[in-house]
């Protein structure tokens, strides 16, 4: 599984809002970078400017700059698919993995649309 600094820094501000404790979130993502099944890949400038390259190029989207990093480089590594709930990575050309392996539902995967505890 390949993931980005950006996207555990995101993770920490959703778990926040999904009321999981710090100590919580914190503890997951120092197992997961301690997995030897997970590359976190440290986003440096050139990879962050094709991300905002990519979201200048699809206006029309409401991609966030950390789904962009994404969209740039998961396929550099032949990944095409996602263990997400948003759909931008279908968008994308992605597999999400969540609708097409488990049955989950577009609705049941909109975790925007649930009330915050």
């Amino acid at each position: 599984m390949v993931t980005t600094n950006y996207v555990l820094a995101e993770f920490v501000a959703l778990a926040h809002v999904r009321g999981v404790s710090r100590g919580g979130a914190l503890r997951f993502l120092a197992d997961l970078r301690a997995s030897p099944s997970v590359e976190v890949v440290w986003v440096q400038e050139e990879l962050h400017d094709a991300a905002m390259s990519l979201l200048h190029a699809r206006l029309d989207k409401t991609y966030s700059l950390c789904d962009a990093i994404s969209f740039v480089l998961t396929p550099e590594r032949g990944v095409n698919e996602a263990l997400s709930t948003d759909k931008h990575f279908e968008q994308e050309g992605f597999v999400r993995l969540l609708t097409q392996c488990y049955g989950f539902t577009n609705e049941e995967l909109d975790l925007r649309s649930r009330p915050r505890h």
